[in-house]
Formats: structure tokens, C-alpha cells, sequence
């Protein structure tokens, strides 16, 4: 039986839960639930702290897991990813008091991605040495106005809790963050258990990304249609009752579905729809 580590709370645990639930996983109906089985899939799901999830799948004792890239390097523990999810994106960055950005960059040390860090003041009440590096997991906005450190380097979804602070983010992102199945470092990564995890996953991030367009078109038409519609592989063409007109099939990405539908019916292309994709295998 497949043993997985699930967000237990924060802003990874129900984007979470939702993707499991696309791909066919039994998931907790209660939050207070650390524990289910899955008898039908054969996994075991364990809800436990973003936080502690890599070091739990780095002993073994847990197969796979779900946790923030930012996570899984502040951790240093042995374990890699395999697989990023595309949800709760967020950034590395260094912050400061407006107008001191440039000195602030100028002289303070980059950090290890992504060990959340706060790096001394010079007239801090304790004295330290100039650009010590202090490890918080919480508050560190008040850091600066607390005269505990110049600079700060957290990681921030859309940076307003900071310029809240009075604070400016400068530099380029230090990391880039989002959610991501990690696997102890060295594990086989081909157990059939764990890649039918990971395709069941798959499935779902393009289901999400795309969905099936049908249109009508003459044939005349029917090259320009497929360049606007080429499908993964190659679009589904069938001749229609009405001699002359072919009925396509194609998946497209959808952000930009309303824009070909629209470039589709300039050249002639009618009953255009489409439709949401649930699940999929490429």
C-alpha cells in the first residue's frame, strides 16, 4: 500500500485535497481526520504539518508527498522533487525599508534557497556579526522595525503583508515556489505504484490545462482549421451527412479557447463548442 503525506492545514492543504479528489482518491471528510485509507487505490493518506512532510518522507516511512518547494529545501532533508503541481506559487525575495534597497543588496549575502532568514542589524541590543542569519518561521516583518535585522528574506505570495509592514521587496526572486511531490533522494521513482500516482496526477494538471473543442468546417477550410487546431498528436476529422462539411475534434489549450473559436468562425467554422475535461491520460 502506497504511504502519502498530505498537507494538513495552510494554503497547500485544500488545493491539495481537490487534485487528489480529480484523480480518483478517496479523501478525509472531517479536518480533524490525520489519517485515512483509500482500500479501493491502495494508498494510505497521512495530513500532516507542510512543514514536517519532507522530513517524514525522507526516513522512509512515508513513500510520497505534497508539500511547497520552499518547504522541501528549508528542510535539508533527503528527499527530492519529482513532480510540480502548479498550485500556491509563491516567491523567495529580499525585503527592506523603502530607499535602502540598493545598500541592502549591495551588502548582504545570499542565502541558501530557501532557508527563511533574517540577517542582523548592526545595532541590534546583542551584538552580532554584521549579516548573521537567523531562522524565524513566523513575523518576520517586524524584524526590521524591531531593530533586529536590516534585511529580511521570506517567502511571499503577493508581497502586500510586507509593503503593509512598510516594506519594499527588491532584487530578483531568490526562489520560485509552488507545490510539488517530493520522493526520498534515491528511491525508485518507477514502482508501479508511485508512477500510477503520479500519472493519475499528470491527468488531472492537463484536464486542467485544456479542454476539447468540436467544430463544423467545410473541407476547403479544413487546412487552415486544423493550423488553428492541431491537437496533441493530431485532431479527430469526420465526414458529415451534409457532403462537403467535416465535423474536428481537437483539445486545445483553454486560455486561449475564446481566441481560437473567434479565428474558427472568421474562416467559416460553425457550431463551435467546448467542452471541460475531467481526467486523461497522454
Amino acid at each position: 500500500m502506497l504511504r502519502i503525506a498530505v498537507p494538513n492545514k495552510g494554503s497547500l492543504s485544500g488545493p491539495a485535497a481537490e487534485m487528489l479528489h480529480e484523480a480518483g482518491y478517496q479523501q478525509r471528510r472531517e479536518s480533524k481526520e490525520l489519517r485515512i485509507v483509500d482500500p479501493v487505490n491502495e494508498v494510505e493518506f497521512f495530513y500532516l504539518r507542510p512543514r514536517d512532510i519532507a522530513i517524514y518522507v525522507s526516513s522512509g516511512r512515508l513513500d510520497i508527498g505534497i508539500t511547497g518547494r520552499d518547504l522541501l529545501v528549508d528542510s535539508a532533508a533527503g528527499a527530492e522533487e519529482i513532480l510540480p503541481l502548479g498550485f500556491a506559487r509563491s516567491t523567495f525575495r529580499f525585503a527592506a525599508k523603502p530607499g535602502t534597497a540598493s545598500t541592502a543588496l549591495h551588502n548582504t549575502p545570499r542565502p541558501v534557497p530557501n532557508t527563511i532568514a533574517v540577517y542582523g542589524a548592526a545595532n541590534t541590543p546583542a551584538p552580532r556579526a554584521p549579516h548573521t542569519a537567523l531562522h524565524p518561521h513566523a513575523a518576520l516583518e517586524t524584524a526590521i522595525e524591531l531593530g533586529v535585522a536590516e534585511v529580511i528574506a521570506d517567502v511571499v505570495e503577493t508581497g502586500t503583508s510586507l509593503r503593509n509592514a512598510g516594506l519594499e521587496v527588491f532584487g530578483d526572486p531568490i526562489m520560485k515556489s509552488e507545490a510539488v511531490v517530493i520522493r526520498r533522494t534515491g528511491a525508485d521513482v518507477e514502482e508501479p505504484k508511485v508512477q500510477q500516482f503520479l500519472r493519475r496526477l499528470q491527468g488531472v494538471l492537463v484536464a486542467r490545462t485544456y479542454v476539447m473543442m468540436d467544430y463544423d468546417c467545410r473541407v476547403e477550410q479544413l487546412e487552415k482549421a486544423v493550423a488553428l487546431t492541431p491537437g496533441l498528436e493530431s485532431p479527430t476529422v469526420s465526414p458529415l451527412h451534409n457532403e462537403g462539411w467535416v465535423a474536428v475534434r481537437a483539445m486545445v489549450p483553454s486560455k486561449e479557447a475564446q481566441r481560437i473559436m473567434d479565428d474558427l468562425y472568421d474562416i467559416g467554422a460553425r457550431a463551435i463548442l467546448t467542452t471541460a475535461i475531467h481526467a486523461c491520460r497522454l
